[in-house]
């Protein structure tokens, strides 16, 4: 139950089943009603309406179960809920009529909500975003991962700049989840053999729409402590634990599936984390009497694998005689020998157990995340598959897109709901309906963006004043966090994770010129950097470093700030708050970049080097695209890819920004705003993603085997 002190008042008794399923998040009539509960409880909650419900005390849910603008709003609510909820003319049922059972999607991670901090970055926000829109468009989605009880890493920086790691333990009994259930109502509890010995694994479910996630947690009775160390963190631990997490993922999840009696006719593997599931698939057809080889046919015709980067670091190698010792015996279950089952993950020329190349060679449908990732991961392939030609790789694309009523503003979107239609959300991938954005007066989508950029820094003064009450942080921290920003200056947003490759300091490769920019009296530009590094990568810290340095010197008066501990909430800030989209990575590195697409359909425009989603959206009206040098030794490359970046700045950026007409209207700049939303909002929205993967990988109208004879893996 959701209350522990007090009984939700009967009126109003639905207001859990609201809480438990993040529906809500998306929903910005259900976030408010929450928020009329109690506004204080509202905010210190994480804007969690378990939590809330669960703090709030019982004179005030009393009251508001008696206040009858509350009760209409309650009422319309709970309509607007049980129709989106029990809706049965969904895009997929009518495009999909005959489909019988569900889609499993596995991933490492999922970002749903800020309130369940089980992810890192812009893998989980794209699971988290992938799920939604499952929901919205009726895709028979089941998701598959972790329930980490100590999330991710929790960023601290101290007064030298270095990033700390902190983890803090999450309160299931305040956060949106419940235990899954057996059919005869018990917790669900299922066991994998870890090794030699037996791992016990709880399942936990959460409700996102129409679209169930069922969260292994290894915290429970009967496992030792290591044990249940396995999904206390994300990306937490040596090898060993990772390889641990992965068998958990896979195998774990697949068992979970068949313990929740759940038909998966489709299997997607988001990144190679979860590519033992295939594994598990094979097993249990070889357990029903069929041979390795046809049920390995089997397998692969019925699996996706989305491959999202060629960094080295993410893609997981194992050690042979790690996986020796936990899947001793395995092999022949699968009815094969020890060197035929090592060679399944094994790259030729490379020692090592290769996740990715599991999955490659077990999935017959196989897609990168943008175009350009697309062709970057065949010619990454192409000596494995032995294709003669870079294009017979039989790795296609579908480019990530953004859930739009996730990410977009409720501000901009009221101006979206005024000009360009009343049911955008329901729409969000139709290209003609978006022309109208021009119908938008100049004047009211600029108020609209201004109001953003001003909240924007409200909130982030906010924050380093919390911080500095709460913390007794040093007052360069309080300079360094943003507290002197300005509402009403042109402000350039970097929130990325920090990996070396995407080039985070850039910009300060001429620091002289750069302050040249930042402190023109008459057109002043701010930056404001936000993003963690991995746990485990000083590099990535050292670079917060530099830039937190930069930040505190008084040189700069202010004008660059670094934004502790980057998460949704701060995201959904920054993505509608800042007035350009800084990217520079190292070209061809970036796998997409949706957090510029969500900074475009705000009409946020980008500032990016022609990589990843870029590429494709940029169309010379839309926002900017410094060059980028990859034909150049890395100090000339990185020189000349900064001096492109400001000549940009120089001479057409601020200039554009602060060109304003008599009533305080920068007419040119919205221009560019307003392509940025035409060109990017349809054609980026998770909408015209999930389509894509319907149409080509999930229930393609082409047989897959055919698309993919053209190599096959060595």
């Amino acid at each position: 139950m959701i209350n522990n002190r007090s009984q939700l008042p009967k009126r109003i008794e639905r207001l859990e089943e609201v809480a438990y399923n993040l529906f809500w998040c998306w929903n910005p009539s259900a976030r408010g009603l929450f928020k009329a509960i109690d506004r204080t409880l509202w905010r210190t909650s994480n804007h969690n309406p378990v939590k809330l419900l669960v703090q709030a005390t019982p004179e005030r849910l009393e009251a508001v179960s008696k206040d009858p603008a509350f009760l209409q709003w309650y009422d319309s609510l709970l309509t607007q809920f049980d129709s989106y909820v029990d809706a049965e003319d969904s895009w997929f049922k009518q495009e999909h009529p005959d489909f019988k059972g569900a889609i499993a999607y596995y991933s490492a991670e999922f970002g749903v909500h800020n309130s369940l901090p089980i992810y890192s970055g812009g893998l989980g926000i794209l699971a988290g975003d992938h799920c939604k829109t499952a929901s919205d468009l009726g895709i028979p989605l089941v998701g598959v991962g972790f329930m980490y009880p100590q999330g991710y890493v929790v960023q601290r920086i101290g007064t030298e700049g270095w990033q700390r790691n902190e983890y803090h333990q999450i309160d299931w009994k305040t956060s949106p989840v419940r235990p899954a259930k057996t059919a005869d109502g018990k917790d669900l509890v299922i066991r994998i053999d870890l090794g030699s010995w037996p791992l016990h694994i709880k399942v936990w479910k959460v409700l996102v729409g129409r679209v169930t996630l069922y969260l292994m947690d290894t915290n429970v009775a009967g496992n030792s402590p290591g044990d249940r160390e396995i999904s206390g963190r994300l990306y937490g631990g040596d090898q060993t634990m990772r390889l641990h997490q992965e068998i958990v993922l896979g195998i774990g999840g697949t068992r979970v599936l068949r313990a929740l009696g759940i038909d998966a006719k489709l299997y997607h593997c988001n990144e190679g984390h979860a590519a033992f599931l295939m594994l598990e698939r094979i097993r249990e057809l070889v357990g029903k009497g069929a041979t390795f080889d046809s049920a390995r046919k089997d397998v692969a015709a019925s699996s996706v694998f989305t491959t999202h980067t060629p960094v080295p670091a993410g893609h997981d190698v194992f050690p042979k005689e790690l996986i020796e010792e936990y899947f001793k015996g395995y092999w022949s279950d699968l009815g094969i020998d020890k060197k035929k089952f090592l060679e399944l993950a094994q790259s030729p020329g490379q020692d090592g157990w290769n996740m990715t190349v599991l999955a490659l060679r077990l999935a017959d449908r196989k897609n990168g995340v943008s175009k350009r990732n697309g062709i970057v991961s065949r010619e990454m392939w192409k000596d494995f598959y032995k294709a003669k030609k870079v294009e017979d790789v039989p790795i296609g694309h579908v480019t990530n897109g953004v859930h739009m009523p996730t990410w977009i503003n409720q501000a901009i979107g009221d101006v979206f709901g005024q000009y360009v239609s009343k049911d955008w959300k329901l729409h969000q991938d139709d290209h003609a309906m978006w022309a109208k954005v021009k119908d938008i007066p100049d004047e009211v989508l600029w108020r609209a963006h201004e109001g953003c950029r001003r909240n924007l820094v409200s909130f982030i003064r906010r924050k380093v004043s919390e911080r500095w009450r709460k913390d007794r942080v040093e007052a360069t921290q309080v300079l360094a966090g943003g507290s002197l920003l300005d509402g009403e200056t042109l402000t350039i947003g970097f929130a990325r994770r920090f990996a070396a490759y995407k080039r985070a300091t850039l910009i300060f490769n001429d620091i002289e010129r750069l302050k040249k920019i930042l402190l023109n009296p008459w057109k002043p530009v701010q930056i404001v950097f936000a993003g963690k590094a991995h746990p485990a990568d000083d590099g990535g810290k050292r670079l917060i470093q530099q830039i937190y340095n930069l930040a505190k010197d008084p040189t700069f008066g202010g004008h660059i700030a670094f934004v502790e501990d980057y998460d949704m909430h701060k995201a959904r800030y920054l993505v509608s708050g800042v007035d350009v989209w800084l990217n520079n990575p190292l070209a061809p590195l970036e796998a997409c970049g949706t957090s510029g697409q969500k900074a475009a359909a705000n009409g946020v425009p980008n500032l990016s080097i022609l990589d990843g989603w870029w590429e494709e959206g940029f169309s010379g009206e839309n926002g900017w695209a410094p060059t980028a040098s990859t034909h150049l030794p890395d100090d000339e490359r990185d020189a000349a890819d900064a001096a492109s970046i400001y000549q940009a700045l120089e001479e057409k950026i601020v200039p554009l920004f602060y060109d304003r007409s008599a009533n305080g209207v920068p007419a040119g700049w919205v221009r560019v705003m307003k392509e940025s939303i035409r060109t990017s909002t349809p054609q980026y929205s998770s909408n015209r993603m999930l389509k894509d993967y319907v149409d080509q990988y999930y229930l393609p109208k082409v047989d897959s085997k055919k698309k993919n004879k053209a190599a096959v893996p060595v």
